[in-house]
């Protein structure tokens, strides 16, 4: 049954980078946001 544990992990892993990813490009976007924008 190790197998079943392996496959687990490697599902867990990839969901937790997946959580991540999208964790960074919603703080990318709230951050250009906020970001004051010069115009001339």
């Amino acid at each position: 049954m190790w197998y079943f544990t392996w496959i687990l992990g490697l599902g867990f892993a990839l969901l937790l980078g997946l959580c991540n990813l999208l964790w960074l490009e919603a703080r990318w976007a709230a951050d250009e946001r906020d970001e004051p924008r010069s115009q001339p």
